[in-house]
């Protein structure tokens, strides 16, 4: 008998770990993978594209917004994994008429330690989680001494056009902004991706650098001309929405790109 507590702070009690898996979140899908569940994982989302295979070899179930019930249910899961910002609080309250939902909430890299730790308690997977774990905190104590001496940079991080919108607070992209001394000038604005007036872009902030995420809307070059002609000497950017958003195992390999973007730019 276990009880453990997810970061919602719900309660659940499983009788053994968990085997069959539905994964809602593409970057805890890839954490699952890496922790060695891959036999596990009966059922992803759309946009679960790491690792590549998945996509032919796993059930799709639909988007992390707009999920298939009938589908999940008819892979029999014993759990299902979501995220509080990924998923809707009603689809996780739907999805508890299947099996458990394991609910995460990561805004912290603590927050990421803490659930790679939780799925290795909750999936039998302590000895890996734990390895995990101790090679992301070597990576970021690395990256802490190569970050320490750089200044401060002010930085707009869109993430979607028409409308503009951005990384606000309460964010992990803020999180890793900031571990990387860029100041995120609309984390003072309400909402975690508020919508943004380009023409009031010098007057919030006047950024040093605007970065255009892949994910989640495709920027383009035309985008980049539009945005940073609002600004006053702002050089634009497209940087790997995955490296600043996903977390999990991904944030390893975070901390390798973050120290190339800083010598690009």
């Amino acid at each position: 008998m276990m009880q453990l507590t997810d970061q919602l702070g719900t309660q659940h009690t499983f009788e053994t770990s968990p085997l069959r898996i539905v994964s809602l979140v593409p970057s805890q899908t890839e954490l699952l993978y890496d922790l060695g569940l891959e036999d596990n994982i009966v059922g992803i989302t759309k946009f679960c594209v790491h690792p590549l295979h998945f996509k032919a070899s796993k059930t799709i179930i639909g988007g992390t917004k707009n999920v298939k019930f009938d589908k999940i249910q008819a892979l029999q899961p014993d759990i299902i994994i979501c995220n509080k910002e990924e998923n809707t609080k009603e689809i996780v309250e739907d999805l508890a008429q299947i099996c458990p939902v394991w609910v995460t909430d990561i805004l912290t890299i603590e927050d990421n330690l803490q659930m790679i730790q939780d799925f290795g308690q909750l999936f039998n997977k302590r000895t890996e989680a734990q390895k995990w774990i101790d090679k992301i905190n070597f990576a970021h104590q690395d990256f802490k001494q190569f970050i320490k001496d750089k200044p401060i940079k002010k930085v707009a991080y869109f993430i979607w056009s028409n409308p503009h919108m951005v990384a606000g607070n309460d964010t992990f992209i803020s999180e890793l902004l900031q571990l990387n001394r860029f100041e995120n000038i609309y984390e003072n604005k309400e909402g975690r991706y508020p919508e943004v007036e380009l023409k009031k872009i010098r007057l919030e902030g006047d950024p040093d650098y605007v970065f255009l995420s892949s994910e989640p809307f495709p920027f383009k070059d035309e985008h980049a001309f539009e945005i940073g002609r609002f600004t006053h000497h702002a050089k634009t950017v497209f940087v790997d929405g995955e490296m600043f958003s996903w977390y999990g195992s991904r944030l390893l390999k975070a901390f390798e790109y973050f120290k190339i973007l800083h010598s690009k730019i």
